[in-house]
């Protein structure tokens, strides 16, 4: 350490990992408030996105009940933000510095949060079948065949080839089972608090009384070498 780097203040640090959460699936969805503002808002849209949110909740059994009065036609009032974990390097620490003090917790997993933007899909499922019954309803067989003509049936001989190994269809049946299990498990609500409600409360969990002293096996030639 520079001699002229002169220490300031020394302050405790209380390691604590109570805090944890693992869902089955560890995936966090975040609703939030769209703006539906009339200049920023195409309520004509919106009221479309809800139709295929509404049927993309009921093909994957995650309709909410009491969602919406009785009759009235959804819409879209919210954007979804699904969480996809990432891969951390090392590890991570929340500090929280209370009473002079610094209180650390590992955190257990960090996550991307992005639009899910699944009712599209919906919704482009539909057209698609639109179009195709418009081009079947619009189809022209031709003119009838010529009976003087007959056509010559020719043997094609194709030999099939496995395109996918053992390892490769067990991979994809993991994927898919994996993918109906995230949609099969309900969700579990979490409840929101900022900065003022309910803050002494929550926050005093957060806090480790205990006094022993935590000594470090490694220095920094430790990660150098892992450099």
């Amino acid at each position: 350490m520079d001699q002229e780097d002169e220490i300031i203040k020394s302050i405790p640090i209380h390691y604590s990992n109570r805090l944890s959460l693992q869902p089955q699936s560890r995936i966090q969805e975040i609703h939030v408030p769209a703006d539906t503002r009339p200049e920023v808002w195409n309520g004509e849209r919106g009221h479309e996105f809800g139709k295929g949110q509404l049927d993309d909740d009921r093909e994957k059994n995650q309709e909410r009940k009491g969602k919406g009065r009785e009759g009235e036609e959804p819409r879209l009032a919210e954007i979804r933000m699904r969480s996809e974990e990432i891969t951390q390097r090392g590890a991570q620490m929340l500090g929280i510095l209370h009473n002079n003090q610094l209180h650390m917790h590992p955190i257990d997993s960090t996550h991307q949060f992005r639009p899910t933007l699944t009712y599209l899909d919906i919704l482009s499922r539909k057209s698609k079948r639109r179009k195709d019954d418009d081009s079947d309803s619009d189809s022209d067989d031709g003119p009838p065949p010529d009976p003087g003509r007959t056509n010559t049936a020719k043997e094609v001989q194709v030999s099939a080839r496995r395109v996918i190994e053992d390892k490769a269809g067990n991979l994809a049946q993991l994927m898919l089972a994996i993918i109906r299990a995230e949609q099969d498990e309900s969700w579990r609500n979490l409840e929101f608090c900022d900065m003022e409600k309910h803050l002494l409360m929550h926050l005093t969990g957060f806090w480790s009384y205990k006094n022993e002293n935590l000594h470090c096996s490694t220095d920094i030639t430790t990660f150098l070498r892992k450099k």
